[in-house]
């Protein structure tokens, strides 16, 4: 017997396909991320006094004084971190993606993880050298100028895209999405553990900030040195048909219109695209807002966790952020039983009815188990997101059909395609369906007929026009901040 047949993996080897796998990079970034934010709240909250005030004083209120002085600079600090934080990605994101299409996929990728790796550092120097607060304002604008995270999921994104079919390319999105929720999750759990390792110590956080630095270390050695860029999945293109004893080549319909052109009937009306594009509209727009509100909420839940009535120590404040990643896998769960039963529209007022109920009940919080209750009430948050992009790519072809003329002019930015170079050119079976050929004076038949055009004009070309959604802003990416 052959040892092909008993040990496969012997002999010439294909190409593995495991080094284009993008989800360890998107592992390892999210327990770093993890790791980084809950150490950062805590290193700020131990910056601004948390530890200057005793559990057990007499007089509660220089207590209540104190914690009141402590929140408000805690406040003070994140609204201008997180400022900088999403500001600063505008300045850079599109160009980083317009690098990545242009040269290499990569560069959206390994350019944020840089930038995240100089974030990580710049904590664990705060610890080390106990730096003023205000050099993390520096560190975020260097992260943001790196491309933030906008830029790291689109690049994330493109990579899972090119790296599966068509039909499990939804699959393969959402596996991410779960690998970012479970990761976070893990991390959130270790975090105030990992925190407390140093109590006592001058260098408290030293722990929990050099293992935030190794993770993402090792996600930038990844995708730097391991990481390659899968080949696209797409359907190649098949050999052209030749006739024999004939000259010249003929191409059969196009198979995403064959259906369309054997159909006789009345064109559409053009007026059908307005509605259509009305209601892409309102669909941004709600999840524009929708997008705030819970960003507004998300900002202010590890400020009202640090003080009374619940007060949490570090590990609680791990456990918090951990329920918050919770939501990636319930919304998962959520969108493959409800999608059965209810339309995208409901699907949507669930996933709403549900995290404004939760956040509703958080303004009543008083004790930690409370607390938990809304966080369970919330665990459809991420329904809304995830339809309303599924519903907008619904109504968004991948390319939609239209006469262009072939000198295009200078500065346009659309990018074309020959629709028919891709098509899958197969023989007529049907007399309906073939084109007869012209028949030349030696009695012969022209399949390929020239015809006469004057000169100058311009011939329409038949395109597609492909547009390309950037996973960043309110429509990728935005679950990053449910981690509370």
């Amino acid at each position: 017997m052959d040892q092909g047949s008993i040990w496969p993996w012997r002999g010439p080897l294909p190409r593995l396909q495991v080094w284009t796998w993008i989800e360890p990079v998107v592992a390892s970034t999210q327990v770093a991320a993890s790791l980084y934010d809950a150490g950062l709240l805590l290193v700020v909250k131990a910056s601004f006094g948390g530890g200057t005030f005793s559990n057990h004083s007499s007089s509660p209120l220089p207590r209540v004084a104190l914690e009141d002085q402590q929140q408000r600079a805690i406040s003070d600090f994140y609204i201008i971190y997180n400022l900088v934080m999403g500001l600063t990605p505008l300045l850079s994101a599109y160009g980083l993606g317009w690098l990545s299409d242009r040269y290499h996929r990569k560069v959206s990728i390994c350019v944020p993880l840089l930038g995240f790796l100089l974030s990580r550092l710049a904590l664990l120097l705060k610890v080390l050298l106990d730096w003023p607060v205000e050099m993390l304002y520096a560190a975020a604008a260097l992260t943001g100028l790196c491309g933030g995270f906008s830029a790291f999921w689109s690049g994330v994104m493109a990579l899972g895209s090119l790296g599966s079919s068509e039909g499990r390319r939804s699959l393969r999105l959402i596996v991410i999405d779960l690998i970012l929720g479970l990761a976070g999750f893990c991390g959130s759990m270790v975090s105030g553990h990992l925190f407390k390792q140093m109590v006592g110590h001058s260098k408290q956080g030293l722990v929990l900030t050099a293992c935030s630095v190794s993770c993402a270390t090792c996600a930038l050695l990844y995708s730097l040195f391991v990481l390659k860029v899968p080949e696209s999945k797409a359907k190649t293109r098949k050999a052209v048909d030749i006739v024999p004893g004939t000259t010249g080549r003929y191409d059969t319909l196009d198979p995403d219109q064959t259906d369309k052109q054997s159909v006789v009937g009345p064109p559409p009306p053009p007026a059908v695209a307005k509605p259509r594009q009305i209601i892409i509209a309102l669909l941004f727009v709600g999840a524009v807002i929708y997008d705030l509100a819970v960003v507004g909420t998300v900002d202010v839940m590890p400020l009202f966790v640090l003080r009374e009535p619940l007060s949490w120590n570090q590990v609680q404040v791990g456990y918090g952020m951990a329920s918050g990643y919770t939501i990636f896998i319930t919304s998962f769960l959520g969108v493959l039983v409800f999608s059965r039963y209810f339309q995208d529209t409901t699907m949507i007022m669930i996933g709403m009815v549900s995290f404004t109920s939760g956040a509703l009940l958080l303004a009543f919080v008083k004790e930690t188990y409370m607390f938990y209750i809304a966080r369970a009430i919330m665990l459809f948050a991420l329904i809304p997101i995830t339809t309303i992009r599924s519903a907008m790519s619904k109504l968004i072809k991948g390319s939609s059909y239209a006469s262009w003329p072939i000198s295009k002019p200078h500065g346009c930015k659309l990018e074309t395609s020959q629709r028919n170079e891709g098509a899958d050119l197969r023989e007529p079976e049907t007399p309906a369906m073939a084109r007869v050929p012209l028949k030349t004076k030696d009695g012969t038949r022209n399949w390929c007929p020239q015809q006469s055009i004057p000169q100058g004009t311009q011939v329409p070309a038949r395109v597609g026009l492909r547009m390309t959604c950037c996973g960043s802003g309110a429509l990728g990416g935005w679950g990053k901040a449910l981690n509370w």
